[in-house]
């Protein structure tokens, strides 16, 4: 009979667990956690294409929002109150997302004790395929450009969002994509729910 050193039988342990974090496809349907520095998410599959994802952040209160294809929030809920936006055409049709694909969604959204300040358009724009990475874990992911206008068309948010088809997901946001102040905001750690 072989006998190995403690270290090596650590090491081989610590690779099969770090190796164990990388959620594919398969193991999505079941929900997952993604984390960076302040913030813990955990992604839970709802009802109709929803996704039900728990924020705990660092410095303010927990948020829940629900994400439709796991891209396009619909609902949130925090201690600072509600928020709803409620499109006016079918978010079915926007999935599966593909490289090339653009489309324009009129919405308003509604807050507890305030009238709606008119309508908004969320633009999608799938500018292409990428590799992203968390930690020893690689997913290709569609870059997609989303911009928000109000009702006058003033831009009044705008980033990429890196979504992983396979994790119906955005592991991350680009921000001033193409100018010298560009920035990327994710995670950096995946891992299955607990038990």
């Amino acid at each position: 009979m072989k006998t190995i050193s403690i270290g090596t039988a650590l090491t081989i342990l610590a690779s099969a667990a770090h190796g164990a974090e990388c959620i594919d496809a398969k193991a999505a349907k079941a929900g997952f956690i993604l984390e960076r520095p302040g913030i813990h998410s955990e992604f839970r599959p709802a009802a109709a294409g929803m996704v039900s994802v728990a924020n705990e952040y660092q410095s303010q209160s927990p948020q829940t929002q629900f994400l439709f294809g796991r891209l396009i929030e619909v609902f949130r809920d925090s201690e600072t109150g509600q928020l709803a936006m409620i499109p006016f055409s079918d978010l079915r049709k926007l999935f599966p997302l593909k490289a090339g694909a653009k489309s324009k969604t009129i919405f308003v959204r509604l807050a507890a004790n305030k009238q709606p300040k008119g309508t908004e358009t969320l633009e999608i724009n799938v500018k292409g395929k990428e590799t992203f990475s968390l930690g020893d874990c690689k997913y290709n992911v569609l870059a997609v450009r989303q911009t928000i206008k109000n009702e006058a068309g003033k831009t009044q948010d705008e980033f990429t969002a890196l979504y992983a088809p396979d994790l119906q997901a955005v592991l991350a946001r680009r921000y001033d994509e193409g100018t010298s102040g560009e920035s990327v905001v994710g995670y950096e750690v995946i891992k299955p729910l607990p038990n």
